[in-house]
Order: structure tokens, then sequence, then C-alpha cells
């Protein structure tokens, strides 16, 4: 099961009312396109009314607002809720996660960083993820589980429902930009323009290529093993893409698998 990140608002996504950036790629190189379940199984999408879904998701917003914003000031003002703000969206897949915890976990600890990890390794049971997880004086966003961060500055964690029950850990944009902030100054100290960059730079080797309309990986090796700082940094990317974006249009983020 792949990873992408979303942000945008929660109205566009579960009405999915956005393309995944393998969807995306699909379409603008000619490909069809289809979602599967783990078993193989095609996805059903569910008829949807936006409106409802929009107005569904202004009232879980404004229980979650009631719940975490600060009694002793003005309560968080609501972020974006429609079908038509623009969302960013790409797809580090959980090995670049992975790598990207694995190495701020390395320089915080500052530990040696393997040079490479494996294809569809286990990076949730690496030891460095693992203390860096289970550090109780660091209870960082990326490495307590979050998998939704709303468009809040002060930083926070809290347990609850999403809005379709499931119980999930949300964090904030505020605590993500800054958790990426110091993965950056402890090791690469790179700029904004070389940050944007590592998307098109960094990441996996290429397993394939189109030749007259076809994918391809004829003379290509297919790839098992990653340089683990490139994949970090592809991640790394991403993220900080994401970041900037939710707090510009005001819009959550999401990790979607």
């Amino acid at each position: 099961m792949g990873l992408d990140i979303y942000a945008g608002t929660f109205t566009r996504y579960y009405t999915h009312n956005w393309k995944s950036a393998s969807q995306q790629w699909a379409e603008a190189n000619g490909f069809s396109f289809s979602r599967i379940t783990p078993e193989g199984g095609p996805i059903e999408e569910p008829d949807v009314n936006p409106e409802e879904v929009q107005k569904g998701m202004e009232n879980w917003q404004s229980q979650v607002l009631a719940a975490i914003s600060p009694k002793d000031r003005s309560a968080y003002e609501p972020w974006t809720e429609d079908n038509e703000t623009p969302y960013y969206t790409d797809k580090p897949d959980w090995d670049a996660f992975g790598a990207l915890l694995l190495y701020a976990a390395s320089r915080i600890y500052q530990e040696p960083l393997p040079e490479t990890v494996e294809k569809d390794w286990d990076f949730e049971n690496h030891p460095l993820i693992r203390r860096m997880g289970e550090d109780e004086e660091r209870l960082w966003s990326l490495f307590i589980g979050a998998s939704c961060w709303l468009p809040i500055e002060d930083g926070l964690a809290f347990n609850g429902p999403c809005p379709t029950e499931q119980e999930i850990t949300f964090s904030t944009t505020g605590s993500l930009k800054r958790e990426l902030e110091q993965i950056n100054a402890l090791g690469w100290q790179a700029d904004e323009a070389e940050i944007l960059g590592w998307t098109g730079t960094e990441g996996y080797p290429v397993d394939g290529q189109i030749q007259n309309g076809k994918l391809t990986g004829q003379g290509i090796t297919e790839h098992t093993v990653y340089n683990t700082e490139s994949l970090a940094k592809f991640a790394f990317s991403i993220l900080w893409k994401a970041a900037g974006f939710s707090l510009e249009k005001r819009v959550p983020i999401l990790l979607d698998f």
C-alpha cells in the first residue's frame, strides 16, 4: 500500500474531487488508472453530494475547534472548507517517508546514517526510529503516528475521530513546519530553492521508461536498494511544500494510504 501526501480541504478529499500524483501522471501519459484494495479488487467510489459533505465537514470542524482551542485566549479560526480551493499532492511512498524519519533520528542522536535502505523496508521497527518515537522529550508529530495536520500555527497533538469516525492522531502544520526546520538545521542547512528542487533531483531511481507511448523496463534494472539520504531529501521536499501550501491556503494535510 503506497503513501500520498494531500494538502487540501476535507470536502475535496472526501468527495474524491482530487487526483493523486500517480493518477495525474497516468492521465498525462495516456495510461488508464484505477484504485484497488490490498486484495486486488477495485475500489468503488461512493456517490456523494458535495454540499452535504461540506456541511458535514464544517460541523465536524466546529466540534474539533471547540475541543482544542485554548481556554485563555481567542479560539482558533476555522480553516477553509469548500469543494473548489486548490490542493497540493505528491507521492513519497513509505520507503522515502521512513528514510526521512531515519535521517532525522540519526541527526538528533548523532548516529551514523545507513547509506542505503531496501525496498519495502520495515522502518517503524528500526532502532533509531523507535527510540525517537519513545522519546518523551521529543514528541514530534512525524514520530508519534500523526496522519493529519490541521492548519494551525500553535504546536499540539491529540487523538480523536476523523470525519469517518476512525480514531487517528492529529497534529498541526505549525508543529510539522518547525520539525522540518529543525531537521534541515541539523543536517542539510539548505535554502528554500534547493529544498523545492529535491522533488526533481532526488528520490527513487528509474525502474522504467516510456517508449512509443508504452511503459517499459527494457534495459533498466529494477531497483530494490535505495540511497537513504536521497529518499529523505525527496520526502522532505514534498512535506515542506505541503506545509507551506497548508499555511498559505489554510487547509489540512493528510497522509493518504
